[in-house]
C-alpha cells in the first residue's frame, strides 16, 4: 500500500511547500518512489523543484474539474530521482469544482497511483475548503509545520478542530506524524516559549527537531532544486536529512534511516 503524508497549517506563512519539497526529496533520495501533490494554487512546488508549468498543462486540480480526470494523468518527472510531482492550477479559485471530500482518497487508490509510488506527500492550501479537507481525508499521516510565533498556535488549534472533525466522521486512520518548526532560532526566547507551548499541549515526542533559518533554503527555490542537492552542507540541508530520517521511521517504518 502506498503510504499518504499531509503537509498542513491553517495558518499561512509557515513553511508547508518548503517542507512539502523537502521532505519529499529527502524520501526519494533514499530509495522512496515518491509522488508530491500540490492543492496550494500558488503552484509553488513546481517552483522548488524547477519544473514548468504551462497554461495549458495537466495538473492536480483538474481532480476537482471532472470526474473523468485521474491523477496518473497529471503526473510529471522532476529532476530528482523517484521523485515525480502533480502540479497545480495557478488558476483554479478555491471553491469551484466538484465539492467531494473523497476526490483525492480514491485517486491515489488508483491502480497506477499505487503500482509506481511508495509514498504520495500532499501540500495543502490554509484556507477551509474542499482542497484542504480532501488532502486530510486522503492522508494516512499529518505533518504539521509552524513558526514559532504567537500565532502558530492559533494556526494549530484551528487545524486539531478540522483534523478531530476529520477523524471523527471521514478518515479514522489519520494519524499525527508531527509538528515541525521551521525558521527556528534557539538563541531567540519567544522561539523557545513557542516551541516548549506546542511540547506541553501535544507530548514532547511529536515536536520534531526545528529546521533552523538558513538562507539557502531560499536560495535553493531559486534555483528550483531541493536543498539537499544546491547546498548539502547547509544547515537547512542537515535538519530536512534528519527529518527524513524521522518521517521515514514513523510513517514508512524505515528502520535503516540511511539518506
Amino acid at each position: 500500500m502506498t503510504a499518504t503524508l499531509v503537509v498542513s497549517n491553517r495558518k499561512g506563512g509557515t513553511g508547508k511547500t518548503t517542507v512539502s519539497v523537502n521532505i519529499a526529496a529527502e524520501l526519494a533520495a533514499r530509495g522512496q518512489r515518491v509522488l508530491l501533490v500540490d492543492l496550494d494554487t500558488q503552484g509553488h512546488c513546481a517552483v522548488g523543484l524547477g519544473v514548468s508549468v504551462s497554461r495549458s498543462a495537466r495538473t492536480a486540480h483538474d481532480l476537482f474539474r471532472s470526474a473523468e480526470s485521474t491523477l496518473a494523468g497529471v503526473v510529471v518527472p522532476t529532476s530528482c530521482e523517484r521523485l515525480a510531482l502533480a502540479p497545480a492550477d495557478r488558476l483554479f479559485h478555491h471553491g469551484q469544482g466538484l465539492q467531494d471530500e473523497g476526490i483525492l482518497r480514491r485517486a491515489i487508490g488508483e491502480d497506477a497511483i499505487q503500482r509506481d509510488f511508495d509514498v504520495v506527500i500532499i501540500d495543502t492550501p490554509p484556507s477551509l475548503d474542499a482542497l484542504l479537507i480532501n488532502g486530510l481525508v486522503a492522508a494516512d499521516w499529518l505533518l504539521v509545520p509552524f513558526v514559532p510565533h504567537p500565532l502558530a498556535g492559533e494556526g494549530i488549534k484551528q487545524l486539531m478542530r478540522i483534523l478531530l472533525k476529520v477523524i471523527t466522521e471521514s478518515n479514522h486512520e489519520l494519524k499525527i506524524a508531527g509538528f515541525l518548526p521551521v525558521m527556528s532560532n534557539d538563541r531567540i526566547r519567544l522561539h523557545r516559549t513557542v516551541g516548549a507551548d506546542v511540547s506541553l499541549q501535544f507530548g514532547a515526542f511529536k515536536v520534531l527537531p526545528p529546521v533552523r533559518n538558513d538562507i539557502r533554503l531560499a536560495e535553493a527555490f531559486a534555483l528550483g532544486q531541493p536543498v539537499r542537492y544546491t547546498a548539502p552542507s547547509s544547515r537547512a540541508a542537515s535538519d530536512f536529512a534528519e527529518i527524513g530520517d524521522i518521517v521515514a521511521r514513523r510513517c514508512l517504518g524505515d528502520t535503516a534511516g540511511t539518506a
